[in-house]
């Protein structure tokens, strides 16, 4: 992790952009996440880490409007969002990369990242732009076909695409999965480049370790619930997240 800090060169806390406050959420049964809370800051990485089956994905799925939030309320900038449909989200400042499925594969990279922005009243190209210089790599294959590209590079074109519309958080949904090691380094200074613009970035991963040494901020979901959260290096360094991980403790 990174210490950063604010416009004004202070280490002060940046304002908290996402809240997600006692949010039970399923897919018409029994509920996967129950009384879940948690909150993202301008600028900053939160994750999310677990064992499988402990709720992380559905979790992300209820915020962006994918499932029903039984209870609980989701809040963006202090508005509250909760239920509003996944559409109306982009455009309110929610912008949502799942692990699959998140690029078109038939279009050009250029395609891909002006569907991006698709509702954009202005400044298409000059944002285009912007996100070639914030990934080099998509500089050189505007006109290949997104499905011509690596794994690594399909996940750098989501996160672009993700970010055509300057959203206030970055939802993303185990962006490593299936990278090699290298391609993995490279995706989180990537992260890191995206919050240092003032993104709020929300994350679930399965590398527990990888994720705290890069994250701010993290919380340890199991089962369904919030067990611990804290600074990331610091949960890095607990016994008890390794416990919490490999389900030895309740």
């Amino acid at each position: 992790m990174v210490e950063r800090t604010g416009s004004d060169g202070s280490s002060r806390e940046p304002s908290v952009v996402l809240e997600i406050d006692s949010v039970t959420a399923g897919y018409g049964g029994a509920p996967v996440i129950s009384d879940v809370s948690l909150h993202t800051r301008a600028g900053r990485i939160t994750a999310i880490v677990g064992p499988n089956g402990a709720g992380k994905s559905t979790l992300l799925k209820a915020l962006v409007g994918l499932i029903r939030v039984s209870s609980g309320s989701v809040r963006l900038n202090g508005k509250d969002v909760t239920g509003v449909a996944t559409e109306k989200l982009v455009r309110n400042g929610i912008s949502y990369v799942p692990q699959v499925a998140n690029v078109f594969a038939g279009l050009t990279v250029r395609e891909n990242l002006e569907m991006g922005g698709f509702c954009r009243k202005a400044g298409l190209r000059e944002r285009l732009d912007e996100l070639c210089q914030l990934f080099p790599d998509l500089t050189g294959a505007l006109k290949r076909k997104a499905g011509t590209l690596s794994g690594g590079q399909r996940t750098m074109l989501a996160m672009a695409r993700g970010l055509m519309l300057d959203p206030a958080v970055l939802v993303l949904d185990e962006p490593s999965a299936g990278l090699s090691p290298i391609f993995q380094s490279m995706l989180w200074e990537q992260i890191a480049k995206i919050a240092t613009t003032g993104v709020s970035i929300l994350v679930v991963e399965q590398n527990t370790r990888r994720t705290l040494k890069h994250a701010d901020w993290a919380y340890v979901m199991v089962m369904g619930r919030n067990q611990l959260d804290g600074p990331a290096q610091q949960l890095a360094g607990d016994e008890a997240v390794v416990n919490l991980y490999v389900g030895r403790l309740s």
